[in-house]
């Protein structure tokens, strides 16, 4: 197994000697699971509405990438920060801080979006201060996990969370336009405004975590920024694990969400799927994801070779794209496209239960804010590229090539990266 080159101590936690309940009779865990979802799934609401809005009032898809490259350009930008202020203050007054700041937000947003004529520019700016309010919530939430669950319980607590992620986005989304529809774009933003003061006081009802002992805690207060900043860095350069899981997720993004894409024009042009199949084939993906999610959960400390695990599903969803390529009908394409979701939870879930246990506590702010910019660009590219080269050949084509370069990457992982390929 896996030993980290550097740590901040050799006594990462208090979790690392304490004695945790298990994941359903931990309040605290439960508090923040339900926290980390009722908020995510209030942000579907929000993101169905926000992009009505734009469309209605501009009628331009190049004014709802304006929003996207902004989110992307302050993502690439805050990640490494907002992660090493997660290492330096109390993970938990920063979730309360940033979902205080979000609700004010996303109401303030709901307000000039019901006001006729309101300039454009300000929705940007004012979902800009949104994203950057996430991004510094975002990894305080992750690495406070571990000293909340322990190492013992972290798979299984992070393979409910995952489980959670997958049924709000997908029932999110469902119910979101409907009640975009009948209420309108302002009252779906107000309702995810709701969510984030819900989340609020879910934190709150919380309690205090667990925190790193007092020695490593005064030298956080000795440190400089600027110096925590640069050992996060440091790590991520330095540590095999840690480089490794830098390479293979956000690699494994790029080409996984252009394929989302592709597959959606597939279903239309190719394939001439009823509208019941192109909605079967939409559930295909989160469906097969819950799937793996859900074995993975039940199986629990059961799982061995997870190393091996991992790559043998990373090697064969290049192959499986390269068979979905050659499909002609929508009934032979469902299915494919479940067992790509089931392969992706494999490689996904799996890395972030060993990334939370093999990453000092002290340095799991900065790594997940560093993969999380990474990974929040890395699918724009990715779908950018593809999006240009289908237009010049066909989706079909291009499928086979995002394919192929995916067994590619597999086979180069199994050989480059053992130190994922081999922990146990």
């Amino acid at each position: 197994m896996h030993n980290p080159q550097i740590s901040t101590s050799t006594d990462h936690s208090q979790a690392a000697i304490q004695t945790f309940p298990t994941v359903w009779r931990n309040k605290q865990f439960l508090m923040l699971l339900m926290s980390y979802s009722i908020s995510l799934f209030g942000n579907t609401f929000h993101s169905i509405a926000l992009n009505l809005w734009v469309l209605m009032m501009t009628g331009s898809a190049k004014m709802m990438a304006v929003i996207v490259v902004t989110n992307l350009v302050l993502s690439s930008l805050l990640g490494s920060i907002a992660g090493t202020y997660a290492d330096r203050m109390n993970r938990r007054t920063i979730m309360l801080i940033t979902d205080i700041i979000s609700f004010g937000l996303v109401i303030t947003i709901a307000f000039f979006i019901s006001v006729p004529n309101t300039p454009f520019f300000l929705i940007v700016i004012l979902t800009g201060l949104v994203t950057a309010s996430a991004l510094f919530q975002s990894p305080a939430y992750q690495a406070s996990l571990v000293n909340v669950v322990g190492k013992e319980h972290i798979q299984k607590a992070v393979g409910i969370i995952t489980f959670s992620e997958n049924v709000c986005r997908t029932v999110g989304f469902s119910v979101g336009g409907i009640f975009v529809a009948a209420f309108g774009v302002s009252q779906a933003i107000i309702f995810d405004g709701i969510t984030f003061l819900v989340s609020f006081i879910l934190v709150l009802l919380a309690g205090s975590f667990l925190s790193p002992s007092r020695a490593n805690t005064l030298k956080k207060v000795k440190s400089k920024f600027i110096d925590d900043l640069i050992t996060g860095l440091r790590y991520l350069w330095i540590d095999p694990f840690a480089k490794a899981v830098i390479i293979m997720s956000p690699t494994l993004t790029l080409f996984f969400m252009p394929s989302l894409m592709l597959t959606q024009v597939m279903a239309v042009t190719v394939w001439r799927s009823t509208p019941f199949q192109f909605g079967l084939m939409e559930a295909c993906i989160p469906l097969g994801y819950m799937i793996g999610s859900g074995l993975i959960l039940l199986l629990g400390s059961r799982i061995k070779q997870r190393g091996k695990l991992i790559m043998i599903n990373l090697l064969l969803i290049g192959p499986m794209y390269i068979l979905l390529s050659f499909t002609t009908t929508a009934t032979a394409a469902i299915p494919i496209i479940l067992i790509i979701g089931f392969m992706f939870s494999f490689c996904t879930l799996l890395i972030n239960i060993i990334l939370r246990l093999e990453v000092s506590e002290e340095l799991q702010g900065r790594v997940f804010g560093v993969l999380g910019s990474i990974m929040s660009v890395a699918p724009s590219v990715g779908l950018g590229i593809a999006s240009y080269y289908a237009d010049i050949f066909s989706s079909n084509a291009v499928m086979f090539t995002i394919g192929g370069l995916l067994l590619t990457f597999g086979i180069c992982a199994i050989g480059k990266l053992s130190v994922i390929r081999n922990y146990h």
